[in-house]
């Protein structure tokens, strides 16, 4: 009888009728079943004769995998579980996550304590599986000669993770990490705030001087620097700055003092100060008066209750004057001076200017009564118009009209 196989691996016995051959007639064969009881070795079982070894055979369809639940008894027993019948509930999975899962990633603020010292670093519990390591050098902005003394026992600790976890959980941390980031967090804001800040300049290069700014170092260009020839006589020296350009990405901090001193200058000005300052350039519409840091102007109109025509022939570029304060705008740079209000009689300045710049300390007391009765004036809330009162609106239109009464007529 010839041998028939499978065409693929069943879990079960099959009948299939076939053609014996020259008779024609059919017979139910059993297929054989293939069941493997170890690596490399088969056994093919057949209704006449017993199960003999022979060559593995590959099956030709892989995809078709044994039914557990219709194999016979003769192969191993098998029972499906699902993820129900295991006795591992969500609760107990997140409590293994969490027991093994490291404390802090890379990046990543943690706070700490301290539990122990070496030579060069210190052991910080971060609550994790195994401490952090903080380096020596990591330790601080500047050099730490002694970490026992610095971090004792039991302190508290914010650092930043910088390293990765090595085999036995452990990661790195930095306190001069995270003390660089709040650093440049700081001069971002005194950046934005346009806040002056006290600085020691510490060397000078060919382009201007250096200095360390909560920490970090920045640089002063000369044409930022009040006194930018002899530069390098202010090392040693503490100056105000204001920051100028910040890039945490590429550690770019420049300063400027100019600015520093423009910002305080304008932080000390108010309305009704009497300043004294040089003219520094003549416009048509009036002149700017140097007053150290920041300049003035005087306007064409502010300068005399008179007839002004010519500005050349009542100021000359380089001329001390006195001006009284009457407006200061920090946001946008100006400031308005005024030196008619310090005339006894209009004209004054045109005909009599060195009297009113020699008595300018004494007029100041009444120039400022009288700048701030005009200011309070402005400030007040205009008096109702008894006939506006009786205005009504007038249909599609914007306008108001005016109800009177008639005008009698005269008795005739």
């Amino acid at each position: 009888m010839p041998t028939v196989r499978a065409s693929s691996m069943k879990a079960k016995d099959v009948k299939r009728p076939i053609d014996t051959g020259r008779g024609g007639s059919q017979r139910n064969v059993r297929l054989s079943i293939l069941r493997v009881n170890k690596p490399g070795t088969r056994q093919r079982i057949t209704d006449d004769a017993p199960p003999t070894e022979s060559p593995p055979t590959p099956p030709t369809d892989l995809d078709a995998a044994l039914d557990p639940a219709q194999a016979p008894e003769s192969l191993p027993s098998f029972t499906p579980r699902s993820v129900d019948d295991v006795d591992f509930d969500e609760e107990a999975f997140q409590s293994a996550l969490e027991g093994s899962a490291g404390m802090g990633a890379k990046g990543e603020e943690v706070r700490g304590t301290v539990i122990g010292h070496e030579s060069d670093g210190v052991y910080v519990d971060i609550g994790g599986k195994a401490p952090g390591w903080l380096p020596r050098q990591e330790c601080g902005l500047g050099v730490v000669t002694d970490v026992v003394e610095q971090f004792p026992q039991g302190k508290q600790l914010k650092v930043l993770v910088t390293g990765e976890q090595n085999a036995e959980g452990m990661v790195t941390v930095s306190c001069r990490a995270l003390m660089v980031r709040e650093s440049w967090a700081t001069v971002t804001r005194l950046a934005r705030e346009a806040a002056v800040v006290q600085t020691l300049i510490s060397g000078f290069n060919r382009g201007g001087c250096t200095c360390h700014v909560e920490g970090l170092r920045g640089f002063i260009p000369r044409s930022q620097l009040v006194d930018g020839d002899n530069y390098s006589t202010l090392v040693g020296k503490t100056i105000g700055v204001t920051v100028l350009e910040v890039n945490p990405k590429t550690s770019k901090l420049v300063l400027s003092e100019k600015q520093a001193s423009r910002t305080q200058r304008f932080a000390e000005l108010k309305v009704g100060d009497l300043v004294t300052g040089r003219i520094s350039g003549l416009r048509r519409f009036g002149c700017f008066v140097d007053l150290g840091p920041v300049s003035g102007l005087l306007h064409q109109r502010c300068i005399s209750a008179g007839h002004v025509g010519e500005l050349r022939e009542v100021f000359t570029l380089g001329e001390t004057i006195s001006a009284l304060v009457t407006d200061v705008d920090a946001a946008r740079g100006r400031i308005a001076l005024n030196t008619a209000l310090l005339e006894s009689l209009p004209g004054e300045m045109l005909m009599a200017k060195a009297d009113v710049m020699g008595q300018a300390e004494q007029r100041a007391e009444r120039a400022r009564a009288v700048l701030f009765q005009e200011r309070q004036q402005e400030q007040q809330p205009a008096a109702p118009d008894p006939v506006s009162e009786t205005h009504g609106p007038v249909a599609n239109s914007g306008r108001s009209l005016a109800f009177s009464p008639p005008t009698p007529k005269p008795h005739q």
